[in-house]
C-alpha cells in the first residue's frame, strides 16, 4: 500500500478481512523517511499486532502479509515480510509456491552469491527479484524500466504460483504475478484524507472494506509499481501469458465476496450448487431428501442454491464456534480429530428422523467428513448423505494451498463408492468437473483460458511436475515429516526478528 498518510491501521484491517488466507503467522513492515519497521510474529494478525505495535510501524508506504505455511516450518522467522539489504534494501511478501524452490536455491549460492537462511520459498523470491534488479543498475539510481526487467528475469527464472508484492524504500511498491496467473492479485485505488492512495491485495474485498475503488486484477506476468509520489506503471513482463487460475479459490479458499479475474466468487458457488443438484436429481431423486443441511461456512452459498434446485428444504443445522482455528491447516491427525467437534455442533431437532442431504464445498482427508456424518447419526439422522461442491481430489496442490500429501487424500487410489464407505454416508455425490468448469468460468464467458484443476485431475498448468518431485513433496508434506520438523525446531528461534 502507498498512501498519504499513515498506512499501519489500513495495512491491519486488511490483514483481519483477509485472515482466512493464512492463520499461522502475521506480519506488516512500514517505510518512514527512509528507515524500514517490522513487527512479525506466529498466531492470528489480532494477536500479532497490539497498540504498542501499530505506534511503532510509522510511514506512508508498506506491504503485510499472513501466512498459510505449504513448505518449511512454522517458525515466526518464516513469517512475513522478508527483507534484504541489497540493493537499495527490499522487503518482499509472497502468496504461493515456486516449483523450482530447490534448484534456484543452489544457483543463488553457487552464482549469485546470495545466501538463504529460511526454508521458505518467500526469500527465495526475494532474491532473485534483488539479484535481477541488480543486475539492471550499475550506480545508485534506477527507475520503472529497470524494475520491469528484474520482473522479466524473476519470470525467467521461477516456476510455480506467485503473486508478490515487494517495498523499495523511498521509492515505491511493486508487485507481480506469475505468468499463468494461478494465485490471485488485484489492484485499486481511492481519495485518502491527505491525497491519492494506491492499493494491491490478494483478494477484492481488502480493497473494499477499505473504500478502494477496484481498478482491475493484476493480469498474468504483468507487474504494477506504485511510486511513493502517486505515480503508477504497469507492464507485461512475460513472453507467453496465460490466464489460467487456481478453481480451487472459488470452491474453497477465496472469501464469497470476492472478485476474481472478473469472475463473482459469490456466484460461482451458486452455479456450482445448481450443477450439483441437477446432478443429484438424476443419481439420487429429490424424493430420497428431507432436508439440506450445509456444512459450515464456505459450502452454505452452494448447499441454498441446491436446495432451491431441488425444491427442498435448506436449514442450518450446525452451529459452528468461531474461535478455532481450521481444521485444514492444523499439524496433527490427533489434533485434528479433537477440533472437528470442538468446531461444530448438530442440532438435534433439524435431524431427527429426517433424511439428511450434507453439502460441503470439498473432501479432502475426510476425516472431518467422516466425524460429521457421525454426528448426523448421533443427532437421530435416519438416512446420511454427502454431497461435495467439487469433484475427487485425488491429487496435492503445488501452487500454494497447503493440501495433504496424496496418500492422506481421501480419495486417492479410491473410488467413490469407496469413500463413501470409508466417511460411513448412505451416499454420496462428488461435482462433475466439467460441471465444476461451467459454473466458474460462466461458458467461456470470461477472459479465463483454462483453470488450473490440477488437484483433481493431476494436470499441473505448469507443466514441469514431474513424479519425482511429488514424491519429494510426498515425503516432505505428510504429517509425521510436519511434526519431525516442528521437533528439532530451537527454542530460541520463536520471536528473533520481531520488533517488540
Amino acid at each position: 500500500m502507498v498512501g498519504a498518510g499513515p498506512v499501519n491501521q489500513s495495512l491491519y484491517d486488511a490483514l483481519l478481512v483477509l485472515q482466512h488466507r493464512g492463520q499461522d503467522a502475521a506480519g506488516i513492515m512500514t517505510c518512514d523517511k527512509g528507515r524500514l519497521h517490522l513487527r512479525k510474529d506466529n498466531g492470528l494478525a489480532r494477536d500479532v499486532f497490539d497498540n504498542q505495535h501499530m505506534i511503532k510501524l510509522p510511514g506512508g508506504m508498506g506491504i503485510a502479509h499472513v501466512r498459510y505455511p505449504t513448505a518449511g516450518c512454522s517458525s515466526s522467522a518464516e513469517a512475513q515480510p522478508f527483507y534484504v539489504n541489497s540493493p537499495y534494501g527490499i522487503a518482499l511478501a509472497h502468496n504461493g509456491n515456486l516449483t523450482n524452490a530447490d534448484e534456484i536455491k543452489r544457483d543463488l549460492f553457487r552464482e549469485d552469491r546470495r545466501h538463504i537462511n529460511t526454508d521458505s520459498d518467500s526469500e527465495i523470491l526475494l532474491n532473485v527479484f534483488a539479484h535481477e534488479l541488480n543486475a539492471q543498475t550499475n550506480n545508485l539510481s534506477f527507475d520503472e524500466n529497470d524494475i520491469f526487467r528484474a520482473v522479466e528475469g524473476v519470470h525467467r527464472r521461477c516456476r510455480g504460483g506467485y503473486a508478490a508484492v515487494a517495498m523499495i524504500p523511498d521509492y515505491g511498491v511493486i508487485a507481480f504475478r506469475d505468468p499463468n496467473g494461478i494465485r490471485p492479485l488485484v489492484f485499486g485505488v481511492r481519495d485518502g484524507e491527505n491525497g491519492h492512495e494506491m492499493m494491491v491485495a490478494s483478494e477484492s474485498v481488502a480493497l473494499d472494506t477499505l473504500d478502494f475503488d477496484r481498478v482491475r486484477d493484476v493480469e498474468p506476468g504483468e507487474a504494477v509499481v506504485f511510486t511513493s509520489d502517486g505515480k503508477l506503471f504497469t507492464r507485461q513482463c512475460a513472453e507467453k501469458p496465460q490466464r489460467c487460475p487456481c478453481i480451487f479459490e472459488f470452491v474453497y479458499f477465496a472469501r464469497p465476496d470476492s472478485i476474481i479475474d472478473d469472475i463473482f466468487v459469490h456466484k460461482a458457488r451458486l452455479r456450482m450448487g445448481r450443477k450439483l443438484a441437477k446432478k443429484i436429481q438424476k443419481v439420487l431423486g429429490r424424493d430420497k431428501i428431507d432436508v439440506v443441511i450445509p456444512i459450515p461456512d464456505t459450502s452454505r452459498t452452494s448447499a441454498m442454491s441446491l436446495a432451491h434446485e431441488l425444491d427442498v428444504r435448506f436449514t442450518e443445522g450446525f452451529i459452528k464456534n468461531r474461535y478455532i482455528g481450521r481444521t485444514f491447516i492444523m499439524p496433527g491427525q490427533a489434533v485434528r480429530k479433537k477440533s472437528v467437534r470442538q468446531k461444530l455442533n448438530p442440532i438435534d431437532v433439524e435431524f431427527k428422523d429426517k433424511s439428511v442431504l450434507l453439502v460441503d464445498d470439498s473432501i479432502v482427508r475426510g476425516t472431518t467428513s467422516r466425524q460429521i456424518v457421525q454426528m448426523a447419526r448421533d443427532a437421530g439422522a435416519s438416512k446420511v448423505y454427502f454431497a461435495s461442491a467439487a469433484p475427487p481430489v485425488r491429487y496435492p496442490n503445488v501452487y500454494g494451498i497447503d493440501m495433504p500429501a496424496a496418500t492422506e487424500l481421501v480419495a486417492h487410489g479410491r473410488t467413490e463408492q469407496e469413500v463413501c464407505d470409508w466417511i460411513g454416508a448412505d451416499g454420496l455425490i462428488y461435482q462433475d468437473l466439467d460441471d465444476l468448469i461451467d459454473a466458474v468460468g460462466k461458458k467461456g464467458k470470461t477472459a479465463v483460458e483454462r483453470f488450473d484443476t490440477s488437484v483433481f485431475n493431476g494436470e499441473y498448468i505448469t507443466g514441469d511436475i514431474t513424479p519425482e518431485y511429488l514424491e519429494r513433496l510426498e515425503a516432505d508434506r505428510n504429517d509425521d515429516a510436519k511434526s519431525s520438523r516442528e521437533d528439532q525446531r530451537p527454542a530460541n528461534v520463536i520471536g528473533l526478528h520481531n520488533d517488540r
